[in-house]
């Protein structure tokens, strides 16, 4: 880790985030929720979905007015297993958390529960809304739309969001399976980190134009908003190494996010209209499924532990030290984290001081 670094324990870090939230017209207990969802992406190791979206994603746009600092959570359609929602550009965070709650109860009575959401903005590391299943004992699914970003297989327009489609299952380890990740093979949020940390992109995951590879990080980012610049999808480039299967799965997360809920999709969130900044009405769809309406749950948990065990205990390649399972790195990073709190880098201390100066905070900074 950097010298440079500051460590700020985690709810000290939160304290500020809510105040800041509130300060900017977010009221407390949706300013609660929005704090907790970026907080836990970071003690995870999840920074590219962290604190460090706090000012520049969520702040900025309230202050642009392209978001709306207090939500209108409308249920349009429900039936005792489904329920469409209409967040009206409010808090992402806040909406997605209500929604995957109402997924939950329906599940918890009839076995099976889904919200699907239209008119939301970006809700963070999708980790935390499954998570919310598995700690009832219930597999939790989620999904969300986002500005284009992939280019389809053979071409080299952003199309399609960086679409993940995250599950997490209960388990009897230390921590729960959960697969979370985006289709394509990097996203937003990690270049948005390389940019923080000064570092050039690794071949394969940006494409220009010409589609050929992009390394210059900054630039890179302001041309994926100017249809100059693509991220590829999971795969890779064309057939060879099976890109349309990213590119395929994006599309299903396209649709899941948004044909159900009737949401924007592709190049409507581009987040501009007649050349000026525009709201980002994203769609997510929930899913919550009640183990117990299907098998014996600690049978489950035991079975979903095993087949992890039995995972990384097959033969390695040569040379290496590890076989990892999904959700494994995140729960150790936690336990590297949990009293050491979240690591603050130049960029990341100049946003927070920024923070603190606009919104008149009193709170004092460990930087």
């Amino acid at each position: 880790m950097d010298d440079t670094v500051t460590w700020w324990k985690f709810e000290e870090v939160a304290t500020f985030m809510k105040a800041g939230f509130e300060a900017v017209g977010v009221p407390s207990e949706e300013a609660e929720v929005c704090t907790d969802v970026l907080i836990a992406a970071d003690k995870r190791g999840v920074d590219s979905h962290g604190v460090g979206r706090y000012k520049p994603i969520y702040l900025d746009r309230i202050w642009a007015g392209t978001q709306l600092p207090k939500t209108n959570f409308e249920i349009v359609k429900e039936s005792p297993t489904t329920v469409v929602i209409d967040g009206h550009n409010g808090m992402g965070h806040y909406i997605s958390k209500r929604a995957m709650e109402m997924a939950i109860e329906k599940a918890d009575k009839y076995g099976l529960g889904m919200a699907v959401v239209r008119n939301s903005t970006h809700y963070g590391a999708a980790f935390y809304y499954p998570n919310m299943a598995v700690e009832r004992g219930m597999i939790g699914m989620t999904t969300t739309s986002a500005r284009p970003s992939i280019a389809p297989t053979w071409g080299v327009e952003p199309m399609l969001g960086t679409n993940p489609m995250t599950w997490g299952m209960p388990s009897d380890e230390a921590f729960p399976f959960m697969a979370d990740y985006a289709t394509s093979v990097t996203q937003r949020g990690k270049i948005e980190l390389y940019d923080r940390l000064g570092k050039d992109l690794p071949d394969g995951w940006v494409i220009g134009e010409d589609g050929k590879y992009r390394h210059d990080t900054h630039q890179v980012l302001v041309d994926l908003t100017k249809d100059k610049a693509a991220l590829t999808p999971l795969g890779g480039l064309g057939e060879d190494l099976a890109g349309y299967k990213g590119y395929g799965n994006a599309m299903v997360v396209e649709l899941l996010s948004s044909a159900l809920s009737q949401a924007n999709f592709m190049k409507a969130l581009m987040g501009v209209k007649d050349g000026k900044p525009a709201p980002i009405e994203l769609g997510h769809s929930f899913l919550a499924i009640k183990v117990e309406a299907f098998c014996d749950l600690a049978a489950f948990k035991h079975q979903v532990g095993e087949i992890s065990r039995q995972l990384r205990a097959s033969r390695k390649a040569p040379g290496a030290k590890r076989i990892w399972t999904p959700g494994e790195k995140e729960y150790e990073v936690y336990q590297y984290r949990k009293d050491k709190g979240v690591p603050f880098n130049e960029p990341l201390k100049n946003a927070f001081r920024a923070v603190k100066e606009r919104c008149n905070l009193p709170h004092k900074l460990p930087f």
